[in-house]
């Protein structure tokens, strides 16, 4: 049997469901990109950022203060609502995020996530990533307004997506029905909340956990993909030791 070489090395397809609009999907981008960083296979992983909107009736247009938003939704208090958001804070900082909700803004987060879309096919998996690593940045470190089209034009345009592809994408529909798409497959993967995280369609875990649980999660699909081979010529009367014992 041939033991495998790096030519032979199966590439691990990691997808990622998240909302731009969810700050542990942030916090968990961030601690997953630790555990992938320390990952001894990390060029054999190639990672997919999927869309989920968590609140696709949100309406379309200028956002409105995420505070108030929050505070509506679930009947509470602005003070219960800061509470949370303390809470929140506090995580993100342990992973080196500066979150702000004093200027964070609810909004619809279609189009930005038609744009990570576009940014795969105009510019490959690593546009993609640094689209979305800006517009997370922008939302929830920098209080943009990411329901404004312009905004999200000058946003993407930053991390590298030509901006007159990214005006004509939005007043077309460019990466709809990969966003579409994207929440179909949620749907029937069974995903309900994100961030979710799964390894060749086989290995899967939710929530923000911490980067130990994600080595854990990378290390089961890599052996899942990339089985230890033995040989099968070889000669059975080699000797070996075996616990507890030795023959000499």
């Amino acid at each position: 049997m041939t033991i495998p070489t790096l030519n032979t090395v199966r590439t691990l397809q990691v997808e990622v469901w998240s909302d731009i609009a969810c700050p542990w999907c942030y916090i968990g981008k961030r601690r997953f990109a630790t555990a992938l960083a320390d990952f001894p296979h990390r060029q054999h992983v190639q990672v997919t950022w999927r869309s989920y909107e968590l609140s696709p009736r949100t309406p379309v247009g200028p956002g409105r203060p995420e505070i108030d938003m929050l505070a509506a939704l679930k009947g509470i208090p602005h003070s219960q609502v800061k509470q949370m958001f303390a809470q929140v804070t506090a995580v993100a900082a342990g992973e080196g995020l500066a979150y702000d909700f004093d200027r964070a803004l609810a909004v619809n987060t279609f189009a930005a996530h038609r744009l990570v879309h576009v940014a795969r096919t105009t510019g490959g998996p690593e546009l993609a990533e640094r689209v979305l690593e800006t517009l997370f940045s922008a939302h929830f470190e920098h209080g943009a307004d990411l329901g404004d089209e312009g905004t999200l034009v000058d946003l993407v345009s930053s991390a590298g997506l030509d901006a007159a592809t990214a005006r004509a994408a939005l007043a077309g529909d460019d990466g709809a029905e990969a966003v579409r798409a994207d929440e179909d497959e949620a749907r029937a993967l069974g995903v309900t909340g994100v961030p979710f995280f799964v390894v060749d369609r086989r290995v899967a875990v939710s929530g923000a956990q911490p980067a130990d649980v994600f080595t854990q999660l990378l290390e089961a699909g890599w052996r899942e993909a990339n089985p230890l081979q033995t040989l099968a010529s070889a000669d059975p009367d080699a000797a070996a030791c075996v616990d507890d014992s030795c023959a000499i």
